[in-house]
């Protein structure tokens, strides 16, 4: 048992290590690095200007309250959820910034998070459905093919970094399902994207009141 045990343990370590000489050397890790430099400044800059805008320009608050007031709950989220779904057109930190100042903002930012993630599954769908329309296919094929390599070369890693980063989400599940990569693991790591809100969440909380 012991025998088998280590055996187990050597296979996953050797699997383990195959798998970061690949990312390494396919460039993922400095792809990473490239994204999370690129994304530092604008959720900085985003939260700086948030900061002053509120201050010296125009009342944020009074300016989500008057959202909140006039819009329905299931218009924003019905809005939100077709943004995200059809390449994140509207900015996610818009919708997180207004559910502050509803009577519920822990449930909406958990509803935002998770129409987030089933507007990326949707998108998969969609991906593998532009495949069946050839202007379509042809098109797509042209505008996203750098997201198409690098979904082929590195799969469920990059639907991670999609996730987590300010990069459109929706992009990396439409491209995973062009190339019919399984989703089961754009399931599986589309889950970060919850991660992703609670993280934004925390920082615009801090300049809406």
């Amino acid at each position: 048992m012991e025998k088998k045990r280590k055996k187990r343990n050597k296979k996953t370590a050797f699997i383990g290590k195959r798998l970061y000489n690949y990312y390494g050397r396919t460039g993922f890790y400095l792809f990473v690095w490239e994204s999370v430099k690129k994304a530092f400044l604008p959720i900085v800059a985003v939260v700086i200007l948030l900061f002053l805008f509120n201050k010296y320009v125009f009342n944020i608050n009074e300016g989500l309250e008057t959202i909140t007031a006039t819009f329905s709950r299931i218009g924003v989220l019905t809005t939100f959820f077709v943004s995200e779904t059809l390449l994140g057109i509207i900015p996610p930190e818009i919708f997180i910034a207004w559910t502050k100042k509803t009577p519920e903002p822990i449930l909406n930012l958990v509803f935002l998070a998770t129409l987030s993630y089933i507007g990326g599954l949707v998108s998969y769908f969609l991906g593998k459905t532009a495949l069946r329309i050839k202007v379509l296919k042809e098109y797509l094929e042209v505008k996203m093919i750098d997201n198409l390599k690098n979904t082929r070369k590195w799969g469920g890693f990059l639907i991670l970094v999609g996730a987590l980063l300010p990069l459109p989400f929706s992009i990396a599940c439409l491209a995973a399902g062009m190339i019919k990569y399984s989703f089961r693991n754009v399931i599986f790591f589309g889950l970060f994207r919850f991660a992703r809100f609670a993280i934004y969440a925390w920082a615009i909380f801090k300049v809406v009141d």
